[in-house]
């Protein structure tokens, strides 16, 4: 019973962090949102959540680029990046089987820069 106990509470607390996080979305100072931050990391750590102190590591080990996102006031959005990044991918995935990276390159370029694909110089049996 005592072992159940430790899950639930172990689960609570883990929401309960989670939950807590989410406040870090609100803030509008650079400044603030720092001390949130770091102050949400210590107390994190200082579970025996392993999950939640992999993420607070990571969220430490990435600060300034999270913290970015305030120096911007929220006015950049990574959707374009994201966009061309999905492209990529996508473009990646059907070139798949190409023997030299150049042949991998036209690919990409004909496919992020919208060229035209070439004539084929043979035909299929």
């Amino acid at each position: 019973m005592s072992e159940l106990l430790s899950l639930n509470l172990a689960s609570i607390k883990g929401y309960q962090l989670r939950e807590d996080f989410q406040r870090f979305w609100e803030y509008k100072r650079y400044d603030f949102a720092d001390k949130f931050l770091e102050n949400w990391v210590t107390r994190t750590l200082q579970t025996d959540l392993e999950p939640m102190k992999k993420v607070a590591r990571m969220l430490r080990k990435h600060k300034p680029l999270i913290l970015n996102w305030f120096k911007a006031k929220g006015e950049v959005s990574s959707g374009a990046v994201e966009g061309m990044n999905m492209k990529l991918k996508l473009a990646m995935r059907k070139a798949y089987g190409f023997r030299t990276t150049e042949c991998l390159q036209i690919a990409l370029y004909h496919e992020l820069g919208k060229l035209p694909e070439p004539d084929f110089n043979h035909r299929f049996c």
